[in-house]
């Protein structure tokens, strides 16, 4: 087989691949044999037609067209390995030439990724935040444990921002009681921030017993988009009472017995979740600096069908939500719009970061092992909520392993480039990455290596 490569543009080349006849065998006896199963001539059984009946009866014909359409996929996948080119889009194959007996030969035109070189990635300088654990930072994750605690009082006041009400709504347009829009007893936070504009609006000053309508536009059902009259009616009102600060807190949340224990406690976890931020930060901002030295085309196949997958999970999103689009929008605080302008970016970030990745996993000769992909299963399905064995199957039902095969040894290529930068932080003071990665994983490490030698 002999490959000549043309290229198209930066992002696109034509092979013209010629194969000898001979290279052909297995799939000309393949096709015979797929002919052979699919005709029926008298005196023959299924499947056990010979060779030269097929050719007299049916053409020699339907025999190369089978062999073609087994052999090309094949002898094209062959040749790109040979000329060493990364395909990014499905090719368009074209058959130019059956010379029987002798020789075919075949084009195929396939976007690729562009041809580029990675700067040296050595002590690319970061900087990243402090690990220095302040008060505030201390309080502010008391706070976050007080809120886990807190108690709903009821209370004879109208409602303020941050009180529950608890209260029935339903909605009419041109007075129609609409069934589907109406919901009792439902507990809401006063300026929590409905998608339902105007909700929280009206409630604040409302007290127990009153009956309010107001006007806005219905975010989800079959009437989502139209205007209707809601009308609240509140049950109760009760406000959020936060638990003292003291010793028996601590002992209500936690395995402490007094606060400053737990005080302790937070402010050394706020530390080593400071050190896990300094690491994941180091990886990230030396890879974006990496490739600010990068110009790379990106392949017009490779963003469409990467924005196309955005879009598609954003579709996705909005159905599973039960909002309307402007709801849905709304309620993140976007446009549609501003949504789809960032997805452009975004995508050809992560064309180009996918890259670069995979070009130093080659330099890198970074591969993945038994143990990693299980780990690999193990967090996800956590992440997911499912067990580690039923995303494992669905994993190899759908031909995904080597996307997560992908993925992991992408992460081990952003985790080499930072590792060889130089990172200070924000006081000027060198953050030396291994010790954090002792201090954070030393522990986990002398576990898993005594379950091994046991």
């Amino acid at each position: 087989m002999k490959t000549a490569v043309e290229e198209l543009s930066p992002t696109r080349v034509k092979l013209t691949v010629e194969v000898p006849f001979d290279e052909l065998g297995p799939s000309m006896q393949a096709a015979y044999k797929k002919v052979a199963e699919q005709v029926r001539v008298p005196g023959f059984r299924p499947g056990k037609v010979p060779a030269r009946i097929i050719e007299q009866r049916f053409g020699r014909a339907v025999v190369l067209e089978e062999t073609l359409n087994d052999a090309v996929p094949k002898l094209y996948g062959q040749a790109v390995d040979e000329v060493d080119l990364f395909p990014v889009s499905q090719p368009d194959i074209e058959v130019t030439k059956i010379e029987d007996g002798e020789q075919i030969e075949f084009t195929a035109e396939v976007d690729v990724r562009p041809n580029f070189e990675v700067p040296d990635y050595a002590g690319i300088e970061v900087t990243v935040p402090t690990a220095e654990v302040s008060d505030e930072d201390v309080n502010a994750q008391l706070d976050a444990l007080r809120q886990r605690f807190a108690t709903l009082t009821g209370v004879e006041r109208p409602a303020a921002k941050n009180d529950f009400v608890v209260m029935d709504l339903r909605a009419e347009i041109d007075g129609v009681n609409l069934e589907e829009q109406q919901a009792n007893e439902v507990s809401y936070e006063v300026g929590a921030g409905s998608v339902l504009q105007g909700l929280d609006d009206a409630l604040e000053g409302m007290s127990a017993g009153e009956e309010k309508t107001f006007r806005t536009e219905l975010v989800g059902g079959e009437n989502a988009g139209e205007e209707a009259d809601v009308i609240i009616n509140v049950k109760s009102v009760k406000e959020k009472v936060l638990p003292e600060l003291d010793d028996e807190f601590a002992q209500l949340a936690s395995e402490f017995d007094t606060l400053e224990e737990l005080k302790d406690s937070v402010r050394e976890q706020a530390r080593r979740n400071k050190l896990v931020d300094q690491v994941v930060q180091s990886r990230e901002l030396a890879l974006d600096a990496l490739l600010e030295q990068i110009d790379i085309p990106i392949p017009d196949s490779a963003l469409k069908a990467e924005v196309d997958a955005r879009k598609h999970n954003l579709d996705h999103q909005i159905a599973e939500s039960g909002l309307s689009r402007d709801a849905y929008f709304r309620l993140y605080q976007t446009t549609e719009d501003e949504r789809l302008a960032e997805f452009e970016t975004s995508s050809v970030k992560a064309i180009k970061t996918g890259f670069v990745l995979d070009k130093i996993v080659k330099a890198e000769e970074l591969g993945v092992n038994e143990q990693e992909l299980t780990n690999f299963v193990v967090r996800r399905a956590m992440q997911m909520g499912v067990a580690p064995n039923t995303l494992a199957q669905h994993l190899a039902d759908n031909d995904q392993l080597t996307l997560a095969m992908v993925e992991i040894v992408r992460d081990k290529a952003k985790t080499v480039v930072g590792d060889a930068a130089k990172v200070v932080d924000e006081a000027g003071n060198e953050v030396d990455l291994k010790a954090i990665y002792t201090e954070i994983n030393g522990e986990e490490a002398t576990e898993e290596a005594s379950e091994n030698e046991e």
